[in-house]
């Protein structure tokens, strides 16, 4: 009698082919780790963040949770269930937004941030140009980022429901 052997354990980096897109691991070793070592530089920066004011926070940790998505299953579920980090990155991942009292927090303490550094560096205009372009545009570049719980504005879509909604007009054509 010929019984077919079970397949080996799938290896923590080999990508399921059930996963979601945005979620399966990249192929290639060498690119899984070079997204790994992307991963780890954004997570510290987002951690310095927490407490250098020059330093955001937010886009440093989506950018590692990004990474890790296509990195390691296993540093993306840490990310995920951590108890700060967690929520915000699931509702970027799910809905592409950032809750309102977050963009607020953000938005208000790089204003103050760059107003500070702008205080500093008083002896060098063209430094205080610098920093005022930068913090008008990363500050436009966060408010426009749709919140959910915004009442002004039309509630976001699932990432799904969009991509879905759009392959299903693609079809009908």
């Amino acid at each position: 009698m010929n019984v077919p052997a079970s397949p080996p354990p799938r290896p923590e980096n080999t990508p399921t082919a059930d996963a979601p897109a945005e979620y399966r691991l990249h192929a290639s070793p060498v690119v899984r780790w070079l997204l790994w070592i992307t991963g780890t530089v954004a997570l510290i920066l987002g951690l310095l963040g927490v407490f250098l004011p020059v330093l955001p926070t937010t886009p440093f940790i989506l950018l590692a949770a990004a990474c890790y998505a296509k990195a390691s299953e296993r540093f993306h579920r840490r990310l995920l269930a951590h108890p700060s980090f967690g929520p915000v990155i699931r509702e970027w991942e799910e809905y592409r937004s950032m809750p309102l009292r977050t963009k607020k927090f953000a938005v208000g303490l790089m204003s103050l941030s760059i107003c500070v550094s702008i205080w500093v560096v008083s002896a060098y205009p063209w430094a205080q140009a610098f920093l005022a372009v930068v913090g008008v545009c990363a500050g436009t570049w966060v408010w426009r980022i749709p919140s959910r719980d915004d009442p002004d504005r039309q509630p976001a879509m699932p990432a799904a429901a969009v991509t879905s909604r759009s392959t299903s007009a693609d079809a009908s054509r």
